[in-house]
């Protein structure tokens, strides 16, 4: 087990939606040297960058949170950025690591790398069964590369790295800009702003019959934490909550919790992405102990009522 609090560690992508969380944890463990690279100094795609970071950081640990990210829409206007971007940063972080002899790597892969129609719930030996959804694969896929990346480095070199694969995350302080967001803070915004706008529809992409899991952003944070200290083996582990719910019961919850009387049309032109998405998390819990402690009305009651005080203070 790691003692973070003795430890200098590096947090890609610290400034952002999953990294201050992950920041908050690390200083419950009593860890204060950690060092959060921004994009304006330290943009990781480019190999000096990632040099000159490590250079500086003198970090034993790195916990890799940086994404090229965002929902279908921007997986399939941006496949080869989504990919490109996510696939030369994870290799070549991977790779300094190792000449820099830094004593732990946390990988954060997706669970857009498992096959389009994996059996639910994704167990993760399932997860080269088959080719991703053909909206996100390139993210996918990019990010599955890095799996292999740091199971080949292990037993090669003895490198020790970790591959965790959260499903969708939610919470405050989400990203909600309508071209890059993902589905529950992509709703809340329509929700609301139909609401305020006193629109008498809101239109969503897809028939609403698929599924997905949803892990409130705190929990995720505690457990790649905890992954961090406790998890050292090349086999990947799931984070989420093993719970399936569909876009159209997500959608009726979050219009309820917001109050919205307005109708849903169902948008079948544009596509559902992955049919099901749900996870079995027994490893997590078997490795480290990992259990989720926020169900998802409580989770998105939060995320709402962020949301909601943002925008008013705009």
């Amino acid at each position: 087990m790691i003692n973070l609090k003795e430890k200098k560690v590096i947090v890609t992508g610290g400034a952002g939606f999953l990294g201050n969380n992950v920041i908050k944890k690390l200083h419950e463990r009593g860890c204060k040297n950690i060092f959060i690279p921004t994009i304006e100094e330290y943009d990781l795609r480019d190999l000096d960058a990632i040099k000159k970071m490590y250079s500086t950081a003198k970090a034993s640990v790195v916990i890799h949170l940086a994404a090229t990210v965002g929902g279908i829409g921007a997986n399939i206007g941006s496949p080869g950025s989504f990919f490109y971007d996510n696939l030369i940063m994870g290799i070549s972080l991977i790779e300094q690591a190792r000449l820099s002899n830094i004593e732990k790597f946390v990988i954060i892969g997706t669970t857009c790398a498992y096959p389009k129609n994996t059996p639910v719930p994704f167990k993760e030996d399932d997860i080269w069964d088959g080719y991703p959804d053909p909206t996100n694969a390139p993210y996918g896929l990019a990010k599955k590369m890095l799996m292999v990346q740091s199971q080949a480095y292990r037993q090669q070199y003895g490198f020790n790295s970790i591959f965790l694969l959260p499903v969708n995350l939610y919470g405050p302080g989400d990203n909600f800009n309508p071209n890059t967001s993902h589905v529950v803070p992509a709703l809340i915004k329509k929700f609301y702003d139909a609401k305020t706008s006193n629109r008498p529809e809101v239109f969503i992409w897809g028939t609403g019959k698929a599924t997905r899991e949803f892990l409130y952003i705190e929990d995720c944070a505690e457990g790649i934490v905890s992954a961090t200290e406790k998890y050292d083996k090349s086999d990947p582990v799931n984070l989420g909550t093993g719970l399936e719910t569909s876009i159209k019961d997500l959608s009726e919850m979050i219009r309820d919790l917001i109050d919205y009387t307005g109708k849903i049309v169902w948008d079948s032109s544009k596509p559902d992405g992955q049919p099901r998405r749900c996870l079995d998390v027994t490893r997590a819990k078997k490795e480290f102990g990992f259990t989720t402690k926020t169900d998802l009305k409580e989770g998105l009651k939060k995320a709402i009522d962020w949301y909601i005080a943002h925008c008013q203070k705009k």
